[in-house]
């Protein structure tokens, strides 16, 4: 006898259908908000590091105005016009904008849709596993998101604002520069912080465990400090560490979000390290 909860082709076709619905009305409703607050967003968020007022510089001048070698980061003088050279740049950029935030802040419902709609076809250990795997993923994402904002995007745009390689050159940063650099490594920590995630899905699957991360974490180091000095390409030692230290603090956490090694190849790795 057949199963009466058992959906035909048509109708997971239509489930599909609804559920791509919901989300797209989802993305429009929040774009229009986004859309309908962007000036206020753009004026208090998204050009804050342009100002001396913003949150982390203040931070950052109580805690390294003592020490010399630090870069100075309580000059109540730092301001960085964002100037506009293309006409149609303004209007574009409020649009796409406003999807990019209305894409943000609908992460978890579109997540949810998607776990709604693979659900039925999953054993109930396999939901457990997955429904704490969306649920990870998207807090570690917004968090990496978090930490690009409040850190990386505004020690880089410090430095690469203020950086001069002649005194007759005067920077003038166009809007379509500053909001690339803004996404861009915005979206680069919330991938980075998917980290632990890839690592859990990789143990699962087999492929990794925890032998690796102690055969590799010299080499870790190494990989981290060079990806760090990229995203903050700075020479002082103070801001290479603000980044490094949050990526390495992944590579350990990642270590244990997976299976434990084999015995035998644990202890390899072990003699290995103390030859």
């Amino acid at each position: 006898m057949e199963d009466s909860n058992e959906m035909s082709f048509w109708d997971h076709l239509e489930d599909l259908r609804w559920t791509i619905i919901r989300s797209i009305v989802a993305l429009v409703v929040f774009a229009i908000i986004g859309f309908v607050l962007m000036p206020y967003i753009y004026d208090s968020i998204i050009m804050g590091p342009t100002r001396a007022d913003f949150i982390l510089y203040r931070y950052l001048c109580a805690a390294t105005s003592a020490v010399p070698f630090f870069p100075d980061f309580c000059d109540d003088t730092f301001h960085v016009d964002i100037i506009n050279i293309n006409l149609a740049s303004q209007f574009f950029r409020h649009m796409t904008t406003s999807f990019w935030l209305a894409l943000i802040l609908t992460f978890p419902y579109l997540v949810f849709e998607i776990w709604r709609f693979i659900s039925p076809a999953l054993y109930e250990n396999e939901k457990k596993s997955i429904r704490w795997a969306f649920m990870f993923g998207t807090v570690m994402f917004f968090l990496g998101c978090l930490v690009g904002y409040c850190l990386v995007f505004p020690m880089t745009f410090r430095f690469l604002a203020t950086y001069q390689l002649s005194e007759v050159i005067v920077n003038q940063i166009s809007l379509d520069s500053y909001m690339d650099n803004f996404l861009m490594l915005i979206f680069i920590m919330g991938i980075v912080f998917e980290l632990p995630l890839l690592s859990w899905l990789l143990s699962k699957l087999g492929l990794l465990n925890r032998s690796f991360f102690k055969k590799f974490r010299r080499h870790a180091i190494v990989g981290l400090l060079v990806l760090s000095a990229v995203i903050t390409p700075s020479g002082d030692p103070f801001t290479l560490s603000v980044v490094f230290l949050p990526l390495y603090m992944l590579f350990e956490m990642s270590r244990f979000m997976v299976k434990a090694a084999p015995k035998e190849e644990d202890e390899t790795i072990v003699q290995d390290g103390e030859s």
